[in-house]
């Protein structure tokens, strides 16, 4: 499967600032070479001392979301860290679109509440951008509550007539229907509303979030969508309420990075990846969303410096995962294929210490038959090796789905096996799995996904520290022998595991 090209892809380096002190940092120890004695040395206090550090630079700036200056410290650190144990490592810069979102639904009276923007509703996104802040007493147009049966059964705002003793000056309610979004808000604003609260129209399907797009000329007001649930809640619970919207947004394009760092050591044409996106959500300190992956690997980097394996091993640390995966998309696109080709395979650590875990490994034979997309080759016998490490642990896991929503996801796309590990995010825990891992059945295995309270509260530690001695495991196995999976033979001792079948 791996072809052996001509030359390694070069990274281009920015020279960063290392502003926070290196303190307290394990030695590395070249004879941390064996699943045994690597997990010996990454320990649950080195992860959670890298954990400290992201908690305290979210503390200083707000968040750690890419294109904003936690994320930059965040990068710093690991730099800082990764140097101090005697990398080199690299930073790749690349461009995003940056989008920055302070909009709001509030329901000022009665019953005052505030909406959970990207949950409860989100702004437009028509061709013309408007911001602006309106406050009004709601005023349904034409809705059909309970919906119709069929989708598009109502034409709530499609006529000019439908707005037949509209008060100016209020918030008109218009839901979503037999047509566009376009033409709703356009006659809204015609009939003198302050602003629009477009919703789902409310059959199977048709409940949550859309996002309104298209070419909208002269709009002028504030427009915002919300769900099925927040505008029955509005009408019928409060009608008549009195609300404030607010669109404030900022697009433009910002700058991310991601990090890198190789062992000196080990076959440059049979590459072993191992990465995690360092980045949080905006608002939020992404302690266990992404910090845990991103400190367990550390720690495992920092332990792993002075060891000399078969296979080089090159860790990542990717940036702007939240914003749909761009930091490792860009990686592997501006990699020639050459260099695709040298990659063994690729290992992936989101969210390994969930509050109210489960021990999940991405499904790489596909054995729950739920995959949405090809899974290359080898990715089967990655998963064998977390299969057995817990197994060797008498603890319990399961499958998780192999769906591309994590930076594995572009290295699946160009046929680089990969695997790694999940410990659960906004889905519910069940009774069955309630059982095995203990936590609480019916709810959310992290509450605080992609919330502020994801902080250094937010963990699971046992789970963490079995985690961290996984990822050490997986990539200190396949630092040494990678037969298993492309069918390349390690030259010389392997100590990672036994011996496998001759290379093919």
């Amino acid at each position: 499967m791996v072809q052996r090209p001509r030359r390694l892809a070069l990274f281009a380096v920015l020279a960063l600032v290392l502003p926070l002190a290196v303190t307290g940092q394990a030695l590395a120890d070249p004879n941390n070479n064996s699943p045994a004695k690597l997990t010996k040395a990454v320990t649950l206090d080195g992860v959670l001392r890298h954990l400290d550090a992201f908690q305290s630079i979210a503390d200083t700036h707000g968040d750690r979301a890419a294109g904003r200056p936690g994320y930059r410290a965040s990068v710093d650190y690991v730099v800082s860290q990764l140097s101090a144990a005697g990398f080199s490592p690299s930073v790749q810069t690349f461009d995003f679109p940056y989008v920055e979102d302070d909009s709001r639904l509030v329901r000022v009276s009665p019953v005052p509440r505030t909406f959970v923007r990207d949950t409860d509703f989100n702004r437009h996104g028509f061709d013309q951008p408007v911001e602006g802040t309106a406050t009004g007493v709601i005023q349904p147009v034409d809705v059909v509550l309970p919906p119709t049966p069929a989708p598009n059964g109502n034409s709530s705002g499609c006529e000019a007539a439908d707005f037949a003793g509209f008060v100016p000056g209020r918030v008109a309610m218009l839901q979503r229907g037999s047509c566009g979004f376009n033409v709703k808000v356009l006659n809204a604003q015609a009939a003198g509303a302050a602003a629009v609260i477009l919703f789902n129209e409310g059959q199977p399907g048709r409940t949550g979030l859309v996002t309104p797009i298209g070419d909208v000329t002269g709009l002028t007001i504030p427009v915002v969508f919300a769900t099925f649930a927040a505008a029955q809640e509005l009408i019928l619970s409060t009608p008549g309420a009195l609300v404030t919207v607010v669109v404030d947004f900022t697009e433009e394009t910002r700058q991310a990075w991601n990090v890198f760092a190789e062992t000196r050591d080990g076959n440059a044409n049979n590459v072993v990846m191992a990465g995690a996106h360092l980045d949080s959500v905006q608002d939020g300190p992404g302690i266990n969303d992404n910090g845990s992956g991103s400190a367990a690997l550390l720690e495992t980097a920092v332990q792993m410096r002075k060891v000399k394996p078969n296979a080089k091993v090159r860790f990542a640390w990717w940036g702007a995962e939240e914003e749909g995966l761009l930091g490792s998309e860009h990686y592997v696109a501006t990699l020639p294929q050459a260099d695709r080709d040298r990659i063994a395979l690729y290992l992936n650590f989101d969210m390994v210490g969930s509050p109210n875990h489960f021990y999940g490994i991405y499904d790489g034979d596909d054995s729950s038959g739920t995959a949405p997309v090809p899974i290359p080759p080898g990715s089967a016998q990655i998963e064998d090796v977390f299969e057995k490490f817990y197994a060797d642990r008498g603890l319990p896991s399961e499958d998780t789905d192999f769906s591309g929503r994590s930076d594995y996801g572009p290295f699946i796309a160009v046929n680089i096996p990969a695997g790694g590990l999940f410990t659960g995010a906004e889905e519910v825990k069940t009774p069955a799995q309630a059982a095995l891992y203990g936590g609480t059945a019916g709810v959310a295995f992290d509450p605080c996904y992609h919330q502020p309270c994801d902080d250094r509260s937010n963990l699971n530690l046992t789970a963490l520290d079995v985690n961290a001695d996984a990822i050490a495991t997986a990539v200190i196995t396949f630092a040494f022998d990678t037969s298993t999976v492309n069918g390349v033979r390690a030259p010389g001792k392997s100590h990672g595991r036994a011996p496998q079948g001759s290379a093919s």
